[in-house]
């Protein structure tokens, strides 16, 4: 078995469309980035790569490439189980924890754990959504965050 630990953030802007978990979720604003901004997924992808070794998504998707601007981040999810898989890993669990003083976020969680539950080919029973608010201390509110920890079995 192995451990990976990944973490993202990005600014919340106006004029673009939020996602989190590769869920489409309704708020005036969205998340900078050079791709869609999913700071969930991105999250999530740099835990997977951690566990392999295999370093995080700027290395594969770099955000001066033109090719990759305004790339689904679930694309990237999928690479990342792809690099897992040619390691000989397969996701058993993860935990996520979005820190977000913005939107509120526990009316999302049972829809984003479905979502990462069928991208990631997991029993919903083994993926954890949860999220933080920071009372302005940490990322203010005009960003959100999110800390992800995966494990992964050797079959």
């Amino acid at each position: 078995m192995r451990i990976g630990f990944g973490f993202d953030a990005h600014e919340l802007v106006e004029g673009k469309p939020l996602k989190l978990g590769g869920v489409a979720v309704d708020f005036p604003m969205g998340l900078r980035g050079h791709s869609d901004g999913d700071v969930v997924l991105h999250a999530l992808s740099d835990a997977i790569l951690g566990s392999c070794a295999a370093g995080d998504i700027g290395v594969f998707f770099r955000d001066d490439d033109k090719k990759t601007e305004g790339i689904d981040s679930r694309v990237i999810l999928e690479f990342s189980l792809e690099r897992a898989a040619a390691a000989g890993l397969k996701l058993a669990n993860l935990d996520l924890v979005i820190v977000a003083d913005r939107p509120k976020l526990s009316g999302w969680y049972e829809t984003i754990r479905k979502a990462i539950s069928s991208d990631c080919s997991v029993p919903s029973d083994r993926v954890s959504v949860k999220a933080k608010t920071t009372e302005g201390t940490l990322i203010g509110k005009n960003a959100i965050a999110c800390f992800a920890t995966v494990l992964m079995e050797e079959p």
